[in-house]
């Protein structure tokens, strides 16, 4: 049977729809694919709270509050924008030597148990070390030169960053404390960054882009971070090394390459 003819009355319009339609097809693909490139920047596991705050002082503190068991400590290589994870910078490093405990239990994030630069020991002096341990179910900051050092009941089933110790309920020694871990340039007003847990069990990954001393630093947390709650926490690498990257923000640094960040999976 032949196709009826098509006058020309009726052409114009014809043609119109086919218009529109190509149209709507054109569309609804371009859609498709700002949804696909959505996806692959944003959906990424999301099990944290973020948040930003200033202290009296005028520190701002970005933080990314989390439960442990979303934790993985990893190598990198990169400055953290660059990788396709939300978290935050780690400890101290030395070019491609990780100098801060980072074992996820009880494997070093870069190499062997017990190699230099492999994230199994706190280089030169013992330092205060935030540990998860899943079997106690408890956060610790045990002081500490190497992993092998750590006291955790299940050698398999833990976490620990290392640092310098905050000792947020010790207002009289803190200080001496920290100049006895060394860390690094801490009348300077510089970038920091940090790890505090508290009392409900939550851990809080804390950038400042705000250029402060470590005090200053310290004292922001005090006021601004779970004020009503016991806490307690480690300073990380500082300057340009402090880094975050969530869904809502990025806070870069000087875009330094990392050579360890603590990522939310």
């Amino acid at each position: 049977m032949l196709p009826a003819r098509v006058s020309k009355a009726e052409r114009p319009r014809l043609h119109s729809r086919w218009i529109m339609a190509v149209a709507a097809a054109a569309l609804i693909g371009l859609s498709v694919i700002g949804m696909l490139a959505w996806g692959s920047i944003y959906l990424l596991p999301h099990p944290y709270t973020y948040s930003k705050t200033v202290a009296a002082s005028g520190v701002e503190l970005y933080t990314l509050t989390v439960k442990p068991e979303h934790i993985e400590l990893r190598a990198a290589d990169r400055p953290l924008r660059d990788y396709r994870v939300y978290g935050i910078n780690g400890g101290f490093f030395y070019q491609d030597s990780v100098l801060s405990i980072a074992v996820n239990g009880d494997v070093p994030v870069k190499g062997q148990a017990g190699g230099y630069g492999s994230g199994w020991f706190n280089a030169k002096y013992p330092r205060g070390t935030l540990v998860w341990d899943e079997a106690a179910g408890r956060f610790s900051v045990q002081l500490v030169s190497s992993a092998a050092e750590l006291n955790v009941q299940d050698r398999s089933r833990y976490f620990a960053q290392g640092g310098i110790s905050m000792n947020l309920s010790d207002e009289a020694g803190w200080e001496e404390a920290m100049l006895l871990e060394h860390l690094p340039y801490p009348e300077e007003k510089r970038l920091r960054s940090g790890l505090v847990y508290d009392d409900t069990g939550m851990l809080w990954l804390i950038v400042t882009p705000t250029r402060c001393t470590a005090a200053e630093f310290r004292t922001a947390i005090l006021e601004r971070i779970a004020p009503d709650s016991a806490k307690e926490g480690i300073f990380l690498d500082g300057d340009g090394s402090s880094q975050l990257k969530s869904a809502e923000t990025s806070l870069d640094g000087d875009s330094r390459d990392l050579q360890q960040i603590i990522a939310i999976n």
